[in-house]
């Protein structure tokens, strides 16, 4: 169906409409009538009768006010009836999906135009422009729409995840790779390594929805490895599949409200039939993310010799219920109950009693994933705030004109690199070591990047809504995307660790390695 040729008019012929009953205004070369609209409108007419407006050029006083975004809804969309003769429009907001932005620092330094990096290759630009042009078009708009709702991701994006295999790349690298077609085949499983998995989880970052990011099977992302490290080869072709298909759903269940950080200190039990062939596992989880539509639970309990980690399937005796926090119920975090959970003995991941390792171990990769979408969150901040103070005016000159502002993004920026920097420092080793070699040699080092990272997360926020004033506490408009990462920014410090008991651990872990005979 072809397009309607959008009338042409002068700006003499437009200032003609000037008055309550024939209203047009222009933006960025467009002509709009807004004379039905004006009683419509939040601001009340006035905002169309102020001086400069009516009939004239209202460009500067839109963006002022209003995201490039709210031109291309539907409603507003109709209102323009041409364009002005000779000319074109300047300015390019919005989301162009799959497309690089071009502005300073809102982009990692290896996909800025004229930049090198010596950790990506041709297959990992390649899977970037996939990923990214896939969560443009099928995760972006869902998650504007679930954050806010608070339903559970739309099965659909699911599906459509499984079907490239997305949610089988964001495990890692290894064997569960195996004979898949990844993202349509532009990558294979024998080349995929931990830049690859990087790239998915900082693409997935850019939505700007905290919540529903955590939804988007984060619980597997951090509950699967477990099994497809540990678990039998019976209990792996039974649930990988299903998990990984987006058919059935897993959490790792381990934080309870009588110990966070604290592992040692849980009260979930598990003892054993007299039989031996069934744990009965009673007690309660809390802040579990995906608990409550997950199918399967990785659960870490006290057991007779110590502490054991074991695969509980949803079941009677399994109970979950919301837990109301301060970001989106999409994330399905649950508190959970498990009363005399009977659960056969094969679904033991790992030794019994050697659940601390399972557990560790998957610290180190939960941990670095959550760094990745740190340091990505931290630089949508910042193009949002370098976008804002280019077009905003204060005090009759623009807001990066005032040496205060420059200096909060003076430190915003240098925080976004110096993560990335280490971050891809710490995935060069991983790529290069062992699982075994990762556990020993990489939880410190990835302990401070996490006590790091978030740290400068919620500085970042801090000095965002300094940036954006009072649109960045109000959750519509202008700052909405400041005003929920200031309002979330805080699970990152939190969840896989709190900051202080991480920085403790990597100093703990670097104590352990100082030589006996160091001296000053």
């Amino acid at each position: 169906m072809a397009t309607k040729e959008l009338k042409k008019f002068t700006r003499e012929e437009v200032a003609k409409h000037n008055t309550e009953d024939s209203l047009w205004i222009i933006i960025d070369s467009k002509v709009y009538d807004v004379t039905r609209f004006r009683n419509l409108h939040p601001g009340g007419i006035s905002v169309f009768m102020d001086e400069g407006i009516p009939g004239e050029d209202a460009t500067e006083a839109f963006y002022g006010l209003h995201r490039h975004e709210v031109l291309e809804r539907p409603q507003y969309a109709r209102l323009q009836i041409g364009v002005i003769e000779s000319e074109e429009p300047q300015i390019k907001g919005g989301r162009m999906p799959g497309e690089v932005s071009q502005v300073p620092y809102a982009e990692p330094s290896w996909l800025a135009k004229g930049y090198h990096s010596p950790y990506y290759k041709e297959s990992h630009r390649r899977l970037q422009k996939a990923v990214r042009e896939f969560v443009d078009e099928y995760i972006y708009p869902d998650a504007q729409e679930r954050e806010l709702d608070g339903k559970r991701p739309s099965q659909s994006v699911l599906d459509k995840m499984a079907e490239v295999n997305l949610h089988a790349m964001r495990m890692g690298p290894g064997k569960h790779l195996k004979g898949l077609t990844l993202m349509g085949g532009i990558v294979t499983p024998e080349e995929f390594d931990y830049f690859h998995e990087l790239i998915i989880s900082q693409e997935i970052a850019r939505c700007g929805a905290r919540g529903y990011g955590d939804g988007l099977q984060a619980g597997c992302v951090i509950g699967l490895p477990p099994v497809l490290n540990f678990g039998s080869p019976e209990l792996k072709a039974k649930v990988v599949p299903e998990v990984l298909s987006a058919k059935k759903f897993i959490c790792l269940a381990v934080s309870e409200a009588y110990a966070g950080s604290d592992v040692f200190g849980l009260q979930t039990t598990a003892t054993k039939t007299e039989d031996g062939k069934h744990w009965i596992i009673s007690g309660t989880k809390k802040w579990i993310t995906n608990g409550t539509f997950a199918d399967y639970f990785t659960v870490g309990c006290r057991t007779e010799d110590g502490f054991t980690v074991i695969l509980v399937e949803r079941s009677e005796g399994v109970s979950t219920k919301p837990i109301k926090t301060s970001y989106s119920a999409a994330a399905g975090t649950a508190y959970i109950t498990f009363d005399k959970v009977k659960v056969p003995v094969e679904n033991t991941l790992g030794e019994e009693g050697g659940g601390i390792f399972v557990m560790l171990s998957n610290f180190n990769h939960e941990r670095w994933v959550m760094c990745g979408v740190s340091a990505r969150s931290q630089r949508a901040i910042v193009e949002e705030c370098l976008k804002w103070v280019n077009q905003r005016k204060a005090f009759g000159k623009p807001l990066h004109s005032l040496a205060v502002i420059r200096s909060k993004l003076a430190a915003m920026i240098s925080r976004a690199e110096s993560v990335q920097s280490w971050l891809e420092s710490i995935t060069y080793q991983m790529c290069n070591m062992s699982y075994k070699e990762q556990s020993s040699k990489l939880a410190g080092q990835i302990a401070f990047l996490k006590s790091y990272s978030t740290r400068c997360a919620q500085l970042t926020a801090a000095d965002a809504v300094q940036i954006f004033g009072g649109r960045g506490i109000t959750q519509t408009g202008m700052g909405r995307f400041v005003e929920h990462y200031h309002r979330t920014v805080t699970f990152d410090a939190l969840l896989g660790g709190a900051e202080d008991v991480l920085a403790d651990l990597g100093v703990r872990q670097a104590m352990r390695l100082m030589p006996q005979d160091a001296r000053l």
